[in-house]
């Protein structure tokens, strides 16, 4: 026996479908919009902290199995501002004077891959990191995941690994953003690039030593 059906019923309301699916449309653009525009760095810092924790995974389950070898002594986290210091003062001095191998943007981050997965990379291949602060580098977004993935090593290494150096003095004001900075500042000692006509002697004594440090953090 045949039932008797409602054609009406079998018809498509394709004007609904099409309010539906741009409404839909619509709102995922906007909420990207937002996010990208909000919280931009916070979801490239969640990505920055993932890559860092595979890595810091991957070098663990190396560690039990061989001995863990650095390719670097150190990372240097800079501005390209501080470039010129870098080239002409730390370099020479670090590298040529004292043999460490450094770690450098420009030089040693592999080209044609991703700039976050060298600085990772290059953060966990080394043994420290150098972060040479200034005003220029507290304006630098990048500069700024560096010292975020360098924190995230040291607080869950344990190990003293971070070093900060200062290039100029910096008013507690200005690092007010900088929560984790600031923290690491109460913590722990930094040095600070002496002033025009002042020796730098034992500036670059107190960095070796720093660089020759290979125990546990005390926080």
């Amino acid at each position: 026996r045949l039932l008797d059906l409602d054609r009406d019923s079998c018809i498509v309301n394709v004007g609904l479908l099409c309010f539906i699916s741009t409404t839909f449309f619509i709102l995922l653009t906007l909420l990207s919009s937002f996010l990208y525009h909000f919280l931009k760095w916070q979801i490239v810092y969640t990505y920055y902290l993932f890559l860092a924790f595979l890595y810091d995974k991957k070098q663990q389950h190396n560690q039990n199995e061989t001995v863990q070898r650095f390719q670097y002594d150190a990372f240097i986290s800079y501005n390209t501002h501080d470039e010129l210091w870098v080239m002409k003062e730390l370099l020479p001095k670090l590298e040529g004077e004292q043999g460490w191998r450094l770690c450098l943007h420009h030089r040693d981050f592999q080209p044609g891959k991703p700039i976050v997965d060298n600085i990772v990379e290059g953060i966990y291949s080394s043994r420290k990191t150098i972060c040479v602060i200034s005003r220029h580098y507290l304006e630098s977004e990048w500069c700024s995941r560096e010292i975020q993935v360098a924190s995230f090593r040291l607080f869950d290494e344990k190990k003293d690994i971070l070093i900060l150096v200062f290039l100029e003095d910096i008013q507690p004001q200005h690092l007010s953003p900088y929560y984790r900075m600031r923290s690491l500042i109460k913590k722990r000692t930094y040095l600070s690039w002496p002033k025009p006509g002042i020796d730098t002697q034992v500036f670059w004594q107190k960095l070796r030593a720093a660089l020759e440090i290979t125990g546990s953090s005390k926080n």
